[in-house]
């Protein structure tokens, strides 16, 4: 809120709304964009379109802010001049100047650190899944698994994704490619006891389920396919069969044979 920037007046305010704003909780992922970046109309095009109260959001982040307004209004303003300032920050941290401030804070761990146990901490940068304000928010990826991750902090997940963009980390890691890290290969070996558990039983288990999910994809398309080990199954099964039908059998012969006996015994 406005009221967490310690200043006298609301000239005072407006003077340093961005030094407020970067050093806000939250906002350590962003970085300070340059005056003359914010003041060139050119790369503001199409923001007054996605942007309420643009013209005075515009004039508070450059700090010309100048109107007698109630405290609704005045949140009103605040916060798209938060929206702007997020918009036009994606586009800025794209550029010479904005790479060179993003790569400062990457290098001094700003965005923490990878939570794999296998890339050894290794810095993140944030990045966005989407371009378009309000579809997903922030992510952290890590150069070293190539993956991304949920911030930590709820301050920071709640940031819209769209603030940093799809192409952010793949531009900087163009123009600074000495910073691309060696891929990680270590992996985390199961063992029992100190021992290894036998590839060959990962390989059997992984064959045994892709078995069952191929069979249920073509059982739902409509085709029935049979397994050379289903037709073992179908042997043992078979033998099975014969072997309790003779066992059966032999029961039966051998009851008969107690029921004869017993009728000899009785007519003796």
């Amino acid at each position: 809120m406005m009221e967490d920037f310690n200043s006298e007046t609301d000239s005072d305010y407006t003077s340093y709304w961005r030094d407020w704003f970067i050093s806000s909780r939250g906002n350590e992922y962003f970085c300070e964009i340059d005056e003359e970046y914010l003041t060139d109309r050119f790369n503001l095009t199409g923001l007054n379109t996605e942007v309420p109260y643009y013209q005075y959001a515009l004039d508070l982040v450059t700090d010309v802010f100048d109107l007698d307004a109630d405290d609704d209004l005045r949140e009103q303003i605040e916060k798209s001049a938060r929206h702007l300032y997020g918009l036009v920050h994606a586009r800025y941290i794209v550029t010479t100047r904005g790479l060179a401030k993003m790569v400062d804070k990457y290098k001094k761990g700003d965005f923490g650190k990878c939570p794999r146990v296998a890339c050894e901490g290794h810095p993140l940068l944030p990045t966005g899944q989407h371009d378009v304000a309000n579809t997903s928010t922030v992510r952290l990826y890590c150069s070293k698994c190539e993956d991304i991750y949920n911030p930590k902090s709820s301050r920071h997940a709640s940031i819209d994704g769209a603030y940093f963009g799809s192409s952010f980390t793949s531009m900087l890691f163009q123009v600074y490619p000495a910073l691309l890290p060696e891929k990680s290969v270590a992996r985390y070996e199961p063992r029992i006891y100190g021992f290894r558990v036998h590839a060959s039983a990962a390989l059997a288990r992984w064959q045994d389920r892709y078995r069952e999910e191929t069979r249920a994809r073509l059982r739902d398309a409509g085709v029935e396919v049979k397994y050379a080990e289903d037709d073992e199954d179908d042997e043992r099964e078979d033998d099975e069969d014969e072997v309790e039908a003779d066992e059966a059998d032999a029961r039966g012969a051998r009851v008969a044979g107690d029921a004869a006996s017993a009728r000899m015994d009785i007519g003796n």
